[in-house]
């Protein structure tokens, strides 16, 4: 094999090593970045979970004391302005813990 030719292979060797690692380069960083997109799926989940379990033990308590109340008119109307309170704070954290979707 002449020089020329060995030079010309060497060549091109180089250049698909240099496209592996290239290519190597971009998979490690899309790892990268879907591990800190699974991580952030993660705490999302955690915390729709930890929302979602409050909403239930609020809905829980309201249907006891509603069970307590019904025959004291003045504790079902005591009850309904919790109920507001209750409301307005469970709309707050559902805000705040809810990304806005994507755009289309």
């Amino acid at each position: 094999m002449d020089e020329h030719r060995l030079t010309a292979e060497l060549k091109t060797v180089h250049r698909k090593l240099d496209r592996l690692l290239f290519y190597s380069q971009l998979i490690l960083q899309e790892e990268f970045l879907m591990g800190i997109e699974l991580d952030n799926l993660a705490a999302q989940v955690r915390a729709n979970t930890d929302l979602e379990q409050s909403a239930i033990l609020l809905i829980t308590g309201i249907a006891d004391k509603l069970k307590v109340a019904a025959q004291d008119p003045a504790k079902v109307t005591a009850l309904a302005a919790e109920l507001k309170a209750s409301a307005t704070d469970l709309a707050a954290a559902i805000d705040a813990n809810t990304e806005p979707p994507p755009p289309v």
